[in-house]
């Protein structure tokens, strides 16, 4: 398996082994779905709002948000759209995520005959391209499809002949974090085929926007890990005709290793897309609020939700993932939902015009991060011998790329990260992560000097406490509170 533009003739071979996995597969009609997109507003179209929003440098506000039946779906979105969400999601319910569409569709039955939703997110692969576009008129906003699905081709088939124009997911970011036992090499040989499929539609003059999931795990993720993952996801997609890149990061909590991370994300992206041939890609960037534990009280939440509204006001973001108020309870209403759209809002209107202070605490974090970076790009790139697929597939196996807490039994699964005193995420265990001894000895300096602080030896214990802090009001889990 390589990274190679899978060829069009294969393309559309395996096609029909896609469409004809399940009954709404034989809805498509590929050229039909390309005057529907071409008959469809500008303002429509999930890029063309990106890429001004990029150019005004504005930070656009995305929920997350999806119901089992389509009239509940389109009044919950319309809901959100009035309620101010710059962008609107389509949140894919579990079942489907799985292929499981036989139980996706009694979660559909039941649903009806209860009159609640009775799915987590919405069955676009039962309900079908005719449902899926009149989800899409309904609405003058842009709509993404948010999922977590290893294979996503039924689904992609279907939403993009639905009429939405911008999908997420990718290969590892849909896999790593989200399955057990599933191959690496068939995710991404999956996700490729979703990428030519974008690339299909971008050949005819049609954008669609592709966004590598960026929080991974969403739990003391480093900076490096969730970045060389999106950059790789980001060369794969391009490969195969993707023109347009949303990178996503992960708040972490520390607010210059944030922004830090934000701004050299997208430094990386574009120095590395320009590199291999593809510098005419359009980048973004989007910001998820924090994806751990949430306070059960409504104004702790609050807080939280602002200060990563800040992260990504200042770090530039293009859109960020607003999290809401009743995030600790389960699914949130659509009246919580438009609570964390407000509240984000307020804060990244009133930072639009500020910056962060280009101070040598926050370059150092920088130069930390793109070093990071780069030392295993490079290795992955070694391993593969100049190519990203089987770069990929090796850096997994030798641990040189990890991420925490992963249920991948394809993940080594030997960091351990855990913040230090001032709540950047560092490693106290490495693993097989190629970091020369500069920046090992930094990580191991900067977790001492948080242990001498707090009176105690760095170890295992630090990281329960800091994945449980922010439920008790901090941000670092400290020793006796």
């Amino acid at each position: 398996m390589q990274n190679e533009k899978i060829a069009q003739r294969d393309f559309f071979e395996q096609r029909e082994e896609v469409l004809n996995s399940w009954p709404t597969g034989k809805e498509v009609d590929l050229e039909e779905a390309v005057k529907y997109h071409l008959d469809m507003p500008k303002s429509k179209n999930f890029s063309y709002k990106l890429n001004i929003a990029s150019d005004n440098g504005e930070t656009l506000a995305q929920p997350r948000a999806g119901v089992a039946l389509i009239s509940e779906h389109i009044s919950l979105l319309k809901h959100l759209e009035q309620g101010g969400a710059d962008l609107l999601p389509t949140t894919i319910d579990s079942y489907t995520r799985q292929n499981r569409y036989q139980e996706a569709q009694t979660g559909v039955e039941e649903s009806r005959n209860t009159g609640r939703s009775m799915l987590n997110g919405f069955p676009a692969v039962n309900h079908g391209v005719e449902a899926c576009r009149e989800v899409v008129e309904e609405l003058k906003t842009p709509v993404q499809i948010r999922h977590g699905t290893p294979d996503a081709r039924l689904l992609a088939e279907i939403t993009l002949a639905g009429g939405f124009n911008a999908f997420e997911g990718g290969g590892i970011s849909y896999n790593i974090p989200y399955a057990k036992d599933i191959d690496l090499e068939k995710s991404i040989y999956w996700w490729q085929y979703v990428d030519r499929l974008t690339g299909y539609y971008e050949e005819v003059g049609i954008s669609i926007n592709r966004e590598p999931f960026g929080p991974l795990t969403g739990t003391l993720v480093p900076p490096c890990i969730s970045h060389t993952i999106g950059i790789i996801e980001a060369l794969l997609a391009v490969k195969q005709g993707v023109k347009n890149i949303t990178l996503g990061y992960g708040q972490c909590g520390n607010l210059v290793q944030d922004v830090a991370a934000l701004v050299s994300l997208k430094e990386l992206a574009e120095e590395y897309l320009s590199e291999f041939g593809y510098g005419d890609t359009k980048v973004t960037t989007v910001m998820h609020q924090w994806m751990g534990g949430f306070p059960q009280d409504e104004s702790k939440a609050y807080a939280v939700i602002s200060w990563g509204s800040v992260a990504a006001a200042l770090g530039k973001a293009t859109k960020v993932i607003v999290k809401t108020p009743h995030e600790a309870y389960g699914i949130p209403t659509k009246e919580a939902n438009v609570a964390g759209i407000s509240a984000t809002k307020q804060i990244v209107n009133m930072l639009k015009d500020q910056e962060m202070e280009d101070s040598a605490r926050f370059r150092e974090e920088k130069e930390v991060i793109i070093k990071e970076t780069k030392a295993i790009l490079q290795k992955v790139l070694q391993l593969g011998e100049g190519d990203w697929v089987k770069g990929v597939v090796r850096s997994f196996q030798a641990g040189v790329i990890d991420v925490p807490f992963a249920p991948s039994r394809f993940n080594a699964g030997k960091i351990l990260p855990v913040r230090d005193k001032e709540g950047c995420v560092r490693m106290l265990e490495a693993g097989n992560i190629p970091f020369s001894q500069e920046v090992l000895d930094y990580h191991r300096e900067k977790i001492q000097d948080r242990g001498k602080a707090e009176g105690r030896i760095p170890s295992f214990q630090m990281v329960i406490d800091d994945i449980y802090a922010i439920n008790k009001g901090m941000l670092v889990g400290k020793k006796g509170r």
